[in-house]
């Protein structure tokens, strides 16, 4: 294992966990986040809800499938799974057994990977062999014969080694992303989506339209909304570090604390309170492995009780999706 490695494993009431979330090669940084090795063995079903992040998840599932829901589109039970960049939640579930890899990618290395334009992939969720890719299927084996050939081998740093080496193969040959969209989107992250979109196409020396056109081809969504996804990424990791909504709404460049709270709505599916209250474990499993974020310091998740269900008091939005999948 690399340094930086983090490895969560145990064994409870509730049944066996395991995750290894760790740092691609660093050929692959910053357009490859990191990795995240899950094996999970529960008496139960499992149910979670992601909220939206600047991401594009790719997730190599090894033998078990997830059955996913977002608004907006038609739940999926698949066994591997491409989630474009979204701005509204989604709900995973599965039976207990999940093993496999996921994948976490910035936006635009998702296009320099695919060679798609990614408002085409924004909200999607499906068989990442489904998709156009931009090598072609004689030079490149496909997704599920990755994911089988990763879960052959004995280690997770047997897989990461495999997964680097390939990922290296398939940047190489894929379509370069601008670089002026590279320094665009690490400029707004670095903010937490709150520099303004005139500043920021100065920055980089072109014109708000032309910004437009790049970041839905680049990134999937214009850069007010990649702004907006940002922005209350930055706000649930104030919230769940202990500020207050006063102070992360100022913070974070809210008009006010009902501006923060009806942004939460709208992109995490509850109120802030309810989402740092599940976050603190009263809509947690009584048992079962701790929650782990798919971004290191990030508060992207919430374990959603099975017998409960998404029951938040004060919004239905996450109540019509509980059909969903992890």
């Amino acid at each position: 294992m690399t340094a930086g490695t983090l490895v969560r494993a145990g064994r409870g009431p509730g049944g066996t966990w395991e995750t290894v979330l760790t740092l691609p090669h660093p050929r692959l940084r910053p357009g490859v986040i990191n990795y995240r090795g899950i094996r999970l063995a529960l008496d139960r079903p499992r149910r979670r809800l992601e909220a939206p992040t600047g991401t594009v998840t790719l997730l190599l599932g090894f033998d078990r499938p997830i059955r996913i829901s977002r608004a907006g589109r038609p739940p999926k039970t698949l066994l591997s799974v491409f989630a474009g960049l979204a701005t509204v939640p989604a709900i995973g579930e599965h039976d207990g057994r999940l093993a496999g890899i996921e994948v976490l990618l910035t936006p635009w290395a998702s296009f320099s990977l695919l060679g798609i334009p990614q408002h085409e992939l924004t909200g999607l969720h499906c068989d990442p062999d489904e998709l156009p890719h931009a090598l072609d299927s004689s030079r490149r084996q496909s997704i599920g014969e990755l994911a089988a050939t990763l879960a052959a081998l004995p280690s997770w740093a047997e897989r990461f080694r495999l997964l680097d080496d390939v990922l290296v193969r398939w940047t190489e040959a894929g379509t370069p992303a601008s670089a002026r969209v590279v320094r665009a989107w690490s400029t707004l992250a670095r903010s937490g989506g709150a520099i303004p979109v005139p500043l920021l196409a100065d920055e980089v020396g072109w014109s708000v339209r032309q910004l437009e056109s790049r970041f839905r081809e680049q990134i999937g969504v214009g850069p007010k909304a990649a702004a907006r996804i940002l922005r209350l990424q930055r706000a649930r990791r104030l919230l769940s570090a202990g500020r207050s909504q006063a102070e992360t709404a100022a913070a974070c460049g809210f008009y006010d604390q009902a501006h923060l709270s009806g942004e939460f709505r709208a992109m995490t599916g509850c109120t802030p309170g309810e989402f740092i209250a599940a976050r603190l474990g009263e809509a947690a499993p009584a048992s079962g492995p701790p929650l782990m974020d798919r971004l290191r310091g990030e508060a992207t998740s919430l374990v959603l009780s099975p017998d409960r269900g998404a029951d938040f008091s004060k919004t239905g939005r996450v109540r019509a999706m509980q059909g969903g999948a992890s």
